[in-house]
């Protein structure tokens, strides 16, 4: 049986027309719309709410009998008229929206509803009803909504990085640039589990960021249409889309950013020019080695190319590089690919043989690495002669750690040097004494330039037939401020191994300068002095440039000046000699060649040459006249010179015999012992005073 009804609640009063009007009155003032009644005919207002007087600058009262064109203006009010004209024509709703601007310039919409009143029985519309209610935020959001969605559009098109749109893992779109990463076109990817295109082993990661709606970003890899593995980053977020709920993701191309990557960890990892392995990536991977015991027995190979300052100096640094270049291909491909090769910088290289048990398979390689890099290298459109000095150091006995290994191969390899070119020297537990030595003498050397400790000596130069006085050698000494006045001997392998001969150098030829200026201006020697000049001052491409620098800054004419070169170094310089001795000789300088006879110069080189003097070395000398054979070259080294319009000078001349016999067969010059030794410039000039009249010496017989 169903329930009974309950009975309805006793009606109460019906209210009345006053009452009516209040709670309208208070409806309509309330509601957030523009409500307001126009009599049809005569277009007056009879009603208006609040919000509608209000907006037009009227009030509930004010506004009441006004027609429309009155309230809203007559502009607006043709505007409209051909909606009001269809409500009253065809007695139907109608509804339209306008777009107004408020005071500041921005826009503003609203939608008004024109409802029409037919009282019952009647054919006419009596009066009109208008309600307008403010959408302005309703099309200002979907303004942007199109805006945001014309933006996407864009952003897909323009973007160089991959796009797609997926909905619960289905691809609904993609941009250009992922159908062209992928290959596939946009038809055959739309429809497509977004899963399809991942590399089977990033499937179970990628599945779950979707599962879980994770907004996030990660490196994976996705499969080209060719099955070509693609690293990619995924950039994963949610957002709607045309009303639904869509998971957006951008797929970066990591190819290009790990290329230059590894191009980044090559170049820190290897020399720019050569492509070998750099100076700290090699101790690194030698440190590795040693520590793991991998090379139970190595050797560690220095390696400095012979006078290469030269080619740079005279062929430049581009032919340079190319030789290095050259060099460093030659030197890996003489060795195994498991041996490390490194460049260290500038002309030296280092290497790691492993598994070398005995010195004989050392020297197998050194000798094969010798041979390949002395073949001549192309440089400047002709082959240049290009070899290296090695040194050696063996693990373990000549060391344990990387650094110990490095300075007892660098070690052996300036021994090498000394030796002479193209050789190879193995380390000695002496080297390391002699190196530190050498360290000390080289620390003293660099304090004795600053501490104003070197002197130089002058040994008198006289007329071989009247005795009188032509020059003076200046010769080098260090007073030591421990082991007293030391000559060249004693440090000038030393200065010029570790360069220190250039400031040295330099020095010797400004202080002979000021020294001949001196004796020129107070008339105690109007005479040149002769300076020697190192092969590493004299290989020095500005070296005609240092010089004019020396005889500007002394104040003094280059006749006023001699250089001596030795003979290795007119043989080391052949090819630049000419025009370099030229210049020189430009500048007023006489070029003399010292210690003639122990050098290997060819005969022919001294007719090409612009040469002023020759020296015959003291050996030859000091044997006169006993040594026929001493006696006959040195004749015959006379003749040559005075046949080729050079000076003849002789040094070592110890007594009156070799005097005379030197004299005789023509010698212009000589300096010795029984002339006077090599002195200090006051000693030099009180000698000089108390000489007098020059003489020459009598025979004893």
């Amino acid at each position: 049986m169903n329930a009974p009804v309950p009975p309805l609640p006793p009606a109460g009063p019906a209210p009345s027309a006053e009452d009516q009007a209040a709670q309208f009155r208070l409806l309509a003032d309330n509601v957030p719309v523009l409500i307001a009644v126009f009599d049809a005919a005569t277009r007056t207002c009879r009603f208006a709410n609040r919000q509608y007087a209000r907006s037009f600058g009227l009030d509930e009262v004010s506004v009441l009998g006004r027609t429309f064109a009155q309230i809203i203006g007559e502009e607006a009010s043709q505007e409209i008229e051909p909606h009001v004209q269809r409500v009253l024509r065809e007695r139907v709703s109608v509804s339209y929206e306008r777009r107004l601007e408020r005071r500041d310039g921005s826009p503003r919409w609203i939608e008004v509803n024109l409802i029409p009143y037919v009282p019952p029985g009647a054919d006419e519309v009596q009066s009109s009803f208008v309600l307008i209610s403010d959408i302005t935020r309703f099309r200002e959001a979907e303004l942007a909504v199109r805006e945001s969605e014309e933006r996407m559009g864009k952003f897909m098109q323009a973007s160089m990085e991959g796009i797609v749109f997926h909905r619960d893992g289905v691809m609904t779109d993609v941009n250009p640039p992922l159908c062209e990463l992928v290959g596939y076109t946009l038809e055959e990817l739309v429809g497509r589990s977004a899963l399809s295109m991942i590399a089977p082993d990033q499937v179970d990661t990628v599945r779950d960021v979707m599962t879980t709606g994770t907004e996030t970003r990660y490196p994976t890899a996705i499969l080209h249409r060719s099955g070509e593995r693609i690293a990619v980053e995924f950039i994963v977020r949610t957002l709607w889309r045309n009303g639904e709920r869509l998971r957006m993701t951008i797929v970066r191309d990591l190819r290009p950013h790990l290329e230059a990557l590894a191009r980044i960890q090559h170049l820190a990892q290897h020399d720019p020019l050569t492509g070998l392995l750099n100076r700290a990536t090699f101790m690194e991977r030698l440190r590795e080695r040693l520590t793991q015991g991998a090379a139970r027995r190595a050797a560690l190979l220095f390696i400095d190319l012979d006078n290469f300052k030269r080619v740079n100096d005279s062929l430049g640094h581009l032919e340079g590089d190319r030789v290095l270049r050259t060099v460093s291909e030659r030197l890996r491909g003489g060795l195994r690919g498991s041996d490390l090769v490194a460049r260290f910088g500038g002309d030296e290289f280092v290497v790691l043989l492993e598994d070398v048990h005995q010195r004989k398979d050392v020297q197998t390689v050194l000798n094969a690495l010798l041979s390949v890099v002395e073949v001549p290298v192309q440089a400047d459109g002709r082959d240049l002669s290009v070899t290296p000095s090695i040194g050696v150091a063996m693990y373990p006995e000549h060391g344990e750690s990387p650094e110990e290994l490095l300075q007892h191969a660098d070690t052996a390899m300036y021994l090498a040097k000394t030796a002479g070119r193209a050789t190879y020297r193995f380390f000695e537990h002496a080297m390391a004494e002699n190196a530190y030595a050498d360290l000390v003498l080289e620390t003293e050397l660099a304090q004795a330039l600053t501490a104003d400790q070197f002197v130089l000596f002058y040994q008198p130069q006289v007329d071989a037939r009247t005795g009188e006085l032509v020059g003076a050698e200046a010769l080098l000494r260090w007073r030591h401020p421990e082991r007293g006045l030391l000559t060249p001997d004693a440090f000038i392998v030393v200065a010029e191994r570790h360069r220190l001969m250039l400031p040295l150098g330099e020095w010797v030829m400004y202080e002979a300068a000021r020294q001949t200026r001196a004796w020129h201006e107070r008339g105690v020697a109007a005479i040149p002095i002769a300076v020697n000049l190192s092969s590493m001052q004299f290989r020095l491409a500005s070296f005609s440039k240092s010089v004019a620098h020396v005889l500007k800054t002394a104040g003094v004419p280059g006749e006023w000046l001699e250089l001596e070169l030795t003979e290795r170094m007119l043989t080391e310089e052949i090819d630049r000699l000419p025009e370099l001795l030229q210049t020189l000789r430009s500048q007023g300088l006489a070029i003399s060649i010292d210690d003639f006879g122990t050098g290997y110069t060819a005969l022919n080189q001294l007719i090409r040459l612009p040469l002023d003097k020759l020296k015959i070395d003291q050996s030859f000398v000091a044997v006169l006249p006993e040594d026929r054979g001493a006696a006959a070259i040195t004749r015959a080294m006379v003749q040559m010179a005075k046949g080729l319009g050079m000076r003849v000078g002789a040094e070592g001349v110890r007594n009156a015999r070799q005097w005379h016999l030197l004299a005789e067969w023509g010698c212009d010059e000589l300096q010795g012992e029984v002339i006077a030794p090599a002195m200090p410039a006051e000693e030099f000039e009180a000698w000089l005073a108390a000489r007098g009249k020059p003489t020459l010496p009598g025979i004893d017989t």
